[in-house]
Order: C-alpha cells, then sequence, then structure tokens
C-alpha cells in the first residue's frame, strides 16, 4: 500500500477512510463542531500531494478553491496513489519577547460590589451598564487578526495578568493568500464563508481555553480584536469590496470621512457577532488609519507608546502588508506596502509560515550548509528568517549576485543537501519583489516625512517573523532601511500588545482613536518615480548608501 503522509509520519492508505479518520490515528488535533456532516467549515486541511486519489468534493465542499478539502469529506479512493495533507490549525512559533508598555489599569469593564460592570457605551452615564452579576473572575480576549496567523491572549481585567496566549493558521486561507484575493473570494459566490470560518476558528479556541483553564465561557466580558483594514471588517461582517477598489478604503472609514462618524473603531455585542464569550460583552474593533493601514497598526502605535514619542522613529511591522509609520507624536506619515506572501511561505517552492520542521536561521561556512530548523524536527521547507539568512549568505559568499542571478549559471541552490529542498531563480525574484513593496514603502514614507535617515532615534521593527530576523542580513540584502545597528530595535508581536493594551486601558484606547485620526496616509504607487524605485528595490543590497 502507498503512503498517507502528515509531516513526517506516513500510514498505509486505505480506499474509504477520510482524512479526519486519519487525523484521528495520528492524534492530530481538528477543530469540527458539526460531528463531521460539512456544516461547520472548521476542518479545512490543505492538500499538498495526491489529490487526484481524494473523492471528488461534496457540495458542503463548494466554498472552496485549490488545493484545499474538508477532512471530513475528503475521503480515500485510491490506495496505490500517495497523499500528503496539513491541517490548517497548525500551531505556529508564538513570539517569546514584545514590547511592554506600563500604564495604569484602567479598563471599561470593572467590577462594581457584585456586578460586572461595562464603562464604554459612547455617550453613556458614569454608572456604565450593567451585564452580569460578579461570579469570581472578569477576563478579556486580545486577537492580532493576521492574515497568516491568528494570536489570541486572555487577560484578566482585573489583575492586568495574561492568563493564556494561543496562537493559529488562519484558516481563511482557502480564499487566497493575501488580501486582495479575499476581498474577492468575498465578492462572489460564497460571500460570508471567511468570516464564519474565521469565527469558528475563535469559537473553537475560546472553547479549547476555558476547558484547560477551568473557567467559563460567560466569564469573558470584552474582546478587542486588531488587523488590517481586510481582516478586521472580515471579522465584522462588514462588505470589504470597497478596500479592493480605488482610493481603496473600508466603508467605515468612507462614513468617517462624510461625518457619519467621529472613529473608525467598531463596538458590537459578542452575541449580535456568534462569539461564543458572554452574549453582552463588547467586542471592540480597534481604530483604522487610512486605506490598507489598519487596527493592527493603531495597536503597534500604542504600544511602542507613539502618543509620548518626541524623537522621530519609523515603525516596520513586516507581513503579507507590510506598513510602515515615520514620525512622532506631533506628525506621523503612514503607507502600506503590498509585499504579499513571498516571505511568509506563498509562492516559494519550499516556502513555508514558522512552523515546526522549517529553516530559521542558516549560513554558508567553507562551502558547507549550517542550519537549525523550528523545533530542531526534519526539515520541511523555510520560513521568512531562513530565506533572508539564505538570500545575504549567497550574496556575501559571491554565490548570487546583487539582481539576483545565481553564480555559474545555475538555476536553483539546494540548501538542505540530500533533501532536494532548494531555492530557484523564480522564487529569488518573487523575493526580490517582495522585499523591494517594503523597500519602496520606507523609501517613499522617509523621504516624504523629509529627514535625512540618521535623524531617526530608533527603528522599531515588528510583526510575525521579523522577531526572528537576522537583523544584518536584513540591512545587507536592503530589506530594511539601514540606520545604525544600535538604533534598531525589535518589539516583537506588538499588534497583540497593542491590543492588550487596549483591553486595559479605556483612556489609551481613546488615545489610538485620537491618533489614527491624524495619521497621514501616503499612497505609494502615486509617487512619479515609484516605477524606478521598484526596480531599484529588487537589487540585494543596503537600502541607503552611506552618507545618505
Amino acid at each position: 500500500m502507498s503512503p498517507l503522509k502528515h509531516g513526517d509520519r506516513e500510514l498505509a492508505l486505505v480506499a474509504g477512510k477520510t482524512l479526519f479518520d486519519y487525523a484521528d490515528d495520528l492524534h492530530v488535533r481538528v477543530p469540527t463542531s458539526c460531528a463531521r456532516n460539512g456544516d461547520c467549515h472548521e476542518c479545512i486541511v490543505e492538500i499538498r500531494r495526491g489529490m487526484d486519489a481524494l473523492s471528488p468534493l461534496t457540495p458542503p465542499e463548494s466554498f472552496l478553491r485549490g488545493n484545499y478539502r474538508l477532512a471530513c469529506q475528503a475521503m480515500v479512493i485510491d490506495p496505490a496513489a500517495i497523499v500528503d495533507f496539513n491541517i490548517l490549525r497548525r500551531q505556529p512559533k508564538i513570539l517569546t519577547q514584545s514590547v511592554r508598555r506600563t500604564f495604569p489599569l484602567d479598563p471599561l469593564t470593572v467590577r462594581r460590589s457584585d456586578a460586572v460592570v461595562w464603562l464604554g457605551e459612547r455617550g453613556g452615564g458614569p454608572e456604565g451598564v450593567h451585564l452580569d452579576d460578579y461570579t469570581g473572575a472578569i477576563y478579556g480576549l486580545a486577537i492580532d487578526l493576521g492574515t497568516t496567523t491568528v494570536v489570541m491572549h486572555l487577560v484578566d481585567l482585573e489583575t492586568g495578568a495574561i492568563a493564556y496566549t494561543t496562537s493559529f493558521e488562519n484558516p481563511q486561507r482557502f480564499g487566497g493568500s493575501d488580501i486582495m484575493h479575499r476581498i474577492s473570494y468575498d465578492g462572489g459566490e460564497f460571500h460570508g464563508e471567511l468570516r464564519q470560518v474565521v469565527h469558528s476558528s475563535v469559537n473553537f479556541e475560546i472553547g479549547d481555553m476555558v476547558r484547560r483553564l477551568k473557567i467559563r465561557r460567560r466569564q469573558i466580558f470584552e474582546m478587542v480584536v486588531v488587523g488590517n483594514s481586510t481582516m478586521r471588517d472580515l471579522f465584522f461582517g462588514l462588505d470589504v469590496q470597497s478596500i479592493g477598489e480605488k482610493p481603496y478604503k473600508s466603508l467605515i472609514e468612507h462614513e468617517m470621512l462624510a461625518g457619519k462618524r467621529s472613529t473608525t473603531a467598531l463596538d458590537v455585542k459578542a452575541g449580535d457577532l456568534g462569539i461564543r464569550i458572554h452574549p453582552q460583552a463588547n467586542v471592540y474593533g480597534g481604530p483604522l488609519i487610512g486605506s490598507h493601514v489598519g487596527a493592527d497598526i493603531s495597536a503597534d502605535l500604542l504600544a511602542i507608546a507613539m502618543d509620548e514619542q518626541e524623537d522621530p522613529v519609523v515603525l516596520v511591522d513586516v507581513g503579507t502588508n507590510t506598513e510602515v509609520v515615520v514620525g512622532n507624536r506631533h506628525r506621523l506619515l503612514a503607507a502600506s506596502c503590498p509585499a504579499g506572501p513571498a516571505f511568509e511561505g506563498g509562492a516559494i517552492t519550499y516556502g513555508m509560515p514558522g512552523y515546526d520542521g522549517a529553516v530559521e536561521t542558516l549560513k554558508l561556512v567553507d562551502g558547507r550548509v549550517e542550519y537549525r530548523t523550528i523545533g530542531d524536527q526534519e526539515p520541511q521547507g523555510v520560513c521568512g528568517s531562513g530565506l533572508i539568512d539564505l538570500l545575504a549568505e549567497l550574496r556575501r559568499t559571491g554565490a548570487m549576485n546583487e539582481l539576483g542571478v545565481l553564480s555559474g549559471g545555475r538555476r536553483e541552490f539546494e540548501f538542505v543537501p540530500g533533501k532536494g529542498i532548494t531555492i530557484s531563480r523564480s522564487d529569488i525574484s518573487a523575493l526580490a519583489q517582495a522585499k523591494s513593496a517594503n523597500y519602496c514603502g520606507q523609501q517613499i514614507v522617509l523621504r516624504r516625512y523629509g529627514l535625512p535617515v540618521d535623524a531617526y532615534s530608533k527603528l522599531y521593527l515588528a510583526g510575525g517573523f521579523a522577531n526572528y530576523v537576522d537583523v544584518d542580513n536584513a540591512l545587507a540584502i536592503g530589506f530594511i532601511a539601514n540606520l545604525p545597528r544600535e538604533r534598531i530595535v525589535k518589539v516583537g508581536n506588538a499588534s497583540l500588545e497593542g491590543a492588550t493594551v487596549m483591553l486595559l486601558s479605556g483612556t489609551l484606547r481613546r488615545k489610538a482613536e485620537e491618533m489614527a485620526r491624524t495619521i497621514g496616509h501616503v499612497e505609494l504607487e502615486t509617487e512619479p518615480d515609484f516605477f524606478d524605485l521598484f526596480v531599484e528595490g529588487c537589487h540585494f543590497k543596503p537600502m541607503f548608501p552611506s552618507g545618505r
């Protein structure tokens, strides 16, 4: 019999068994809340190999595209084939460090005698809104809803302590690896599926955490959700089509510009959204800044205390969309760079997110490759930090020129010897374009702000894999602006920290809304020399020549 593969494990294929049956055999957790009949759409899996060996798509799977199936519906029909699949619930490498802002606790959900009260009703009185009787704890959830990864903090609102942290792969991947594809998907026949699947996943995680901690869902009285404009609005069930069309603004941003609302932040009851916490809990969507620069960047700015910053600084939040913010508390400019998913595993032959088995660091030493994988597991591919190392090492050793051409006329370079894991010329081209989007964003916003690069006291590097990036290698290939090394500060998942700040301080939540209203938005593609800058940014060299 041929094997079924999941990671580095194999089982014999048997006709008639579903992929969910195999997940059970492998003791792999797959979410479901519909008794495996296809209704909940939670058990999405990615078929890496062997789609033809599985039964045809069933009606419950009609919303899926590409190489995705529901584990409960995909049945083996050809036991002589090879099937390799991944669960879209792999646990990413959680950031072990992040910036921590100190501030007085000032939550909007508080205990008053024997009652739990919500103080955040806009225009409400000082007595607040009674939510429920106090039953021993008041919790809140802070969620960073990324295009690739979702991370959640469960927070004790009485003490400010983080009680639990979890993360999971964003299951919306079947709608596309970047936001423009997801906008297009949500505008089609299966409008609402992206919202449903992320709600199901969040609810699944909530159920898991309350079981582990032996608390009750109804003790979670508040939630803060941040993400880019598309991710946030999809979560709240809003039409996102306007974000994908010029001038690329959320419906909420249009309403604010028309004077119909004073903020781009949202307040919705959990029961109205179908989020399984206390039904009267407020779910707060952090304020959007402009176009694709969303609530995750508002959260970043709170985390690094930009509202108190006198010296000009640079914030670069690296992701599928990289955002750049430049300035201080008196004047801020921001832009979004459509980097795409290349550095998060998309469109790269052996690219993958930061999961076990991903090459995360790499060096070339005397013709040998030395590397380390996440979890010290058998290498499966390479994540963003490993790709930056690989590109920088290829340049340093002369195995690749600054145009991305491999030496000796080679079309690919094997960086995991004996495993056939390579980087190809087309991979390098995709990475060059993704890097150039970051390059253009930083170049243009810094230029528009009008200060020389050495005038900035800090460059804060935030986001997913950025915490694990070798800064010297990132500087060498022009991934980030070449400020002096000692001024570059990694701040980890600042978006999650900022969402936590919003949860614990009504004062700073309002400060985030005020900042978001005043930040200038830069449209990169309107710059007259944008194309020239983009071509220059595709070169693997430092961003600014010395002395600029």
